[in-house]
């Protein structure tokens, strides 16, 4: 079974040397009865489905394949009831990690989140100075809820 395992934090972006690109991504999400989610997301030139199963601790299931843009931008006009996540992306590598930094546009404006991916739970990854809280176990900071919930209504 495909597995992620993630670790979630805050950003003091004044303090991060952004790379000259990032990568624009509007998500959204298709509605279900439990506590998987299903994703939609264009991401550059290139659209994926992500299936997620429920949280526990830092770690889910995950399964993601490749899908048509065509296919994609039909799905999150139809399917995806509500609003969609935007952001733009920055992979920054630091030590031994490849860290997701997201920049929020639209409701979600001002939350800049860094994400990394762990081979188990129990890793410690080096934390870059940029880091300033862990939201890893926060709901509100979950793509799916910022939906519902932006940041802008905090």
């Amino acid at each position: 079974m495909a597995q992620e395992i993630e670790r979630k934090f805050l950003v003091n972006i004044d303090k991060v040397d952004l790379p000259e690109q990032g990568l624009i991504i509007c998500q959204g999400y298709i509605q279900t009865a439990d506590k998987t989610t299903v994703r939609i997301r264009i991401m550059g030139d290139k659209a994926f489905l992500t299936l997620k199963g429920e949280t526990r601790g830092i770690s889910r299931s995950e399964f993601e394949y490749e899908i048509p843009v065509t296919d994609a931008r039909q799905m999150l006009d139809e399917l995806c009831k509500g609003p969609v996540i935007d952001k733009t992306r920055y992979l920054i590598t630091h030590k031994a990690h490849l860290w997701e930094l997201d920049i929020f546009t639209g409701d979600n404006k001002g939350l800049v989140i860094a994400e990394v991916e762990l081979d188990s739970e129990d890793e410690q990854p080096e934390l870059p100075d940029w880091i300033t809280e862990e939201v890893s176990g926060d709901k509100r900071y979950y793509n799916s809820n910022l939906l519902t919930h932006p940041f802008k209504n905090w």
